[in-house]
């Protein structure tokens, strides 16, 4: 992703206040971003108005690049959790700085490439896994992405509720509550302030149980 860093300069700069869309579900653009700073979610609008959480986009991460390239109507939608700053770019105009920078167009298929086999592990957990073991899985992802050190931990910068988290690992809201309740009381995680921090042990007591 730091090749992505280096060709910034043939996007446009833009800010995304706390809750604001980034993009819209359906929408055909070829419009796609990298978040530079902040957190961005991606999210499936079902056709009985639920949501289907897929994902939580830091920086240094690219979203919506799929249908900015393939032209058909998005298949999600996102929205900044939190105030983020995110450089736009657009597909359609990208193919004359691929000829004079192959190495942003192999940094971009990498960065699909990635994302896809991402999505393959999540589906493959989600089908062979334990409600538990899918919700430990998901905390400790976004840990090693999106958190920052804490004393007893790593600390998840944004707050997950429960549905969300439910959303994310296809279980319902009450196994979350009964699963994170149980991780508490075995000293697997804590909530400080409402942010949930991974210990450090969580790692091998995942090892464990897949052992």
């Amino acid at each position: 992703m730091n090749v992505i860093c280096e060709h910034l300069d043939v996007g446009r700069r833009r800010q995304f206040k706390k809750n604001e869309a980034i993009y819209e579900q359906g929408e055909v653009s070829s419009k796609f971003f990298y978040i530079e700073k902040g957190l961005a979610q991606v999210s499936i609008i079902r056709f009985d108005g639920t949501e289907m959480l897929l994902e939580f986009m830091g920086p240094q991460t690219i979203v919506g690049e799929g249908a900015a390239f393939d032209g058909l109507p998005r298949f999600s939608c996102a929205f900044a959790v939190e105030d983020t700053q995110a450089v736009e770019f657009d597909a359609d105009r990208l193919t004359e700085v691929f000829r004079d920078r192959p190495d942003f167009a192999s940094a971009l298929l990498r960065t699909t490439t990635i994302k896809q086999r991402i999505l393959a592990i999540r589906l493959e957990h989600l089908v062979s896994r334990e409600p538990d073991e899918r919700i430990m899985e998901l905390l400790q992802r976004l840990a090693s992405m999106f958190g920052t050190e804490h004393a007893n931990g790593r600390i998840l910068a944004t707050k997950l509720t429960h549905e969300e988290i439910a959303a994310m690992t296809g279980t319902s809201r009450v196994t979350v509550t009964r699963t994170i309740q149980r991780l508490r009381d075995q000293k697997i995680i804590e909530v400080v302030d409402g942010h949930f921090v991974i210990k450090p042990q969580i790692a091998s007591i995942r090892h464990t149980r897949n052992s």
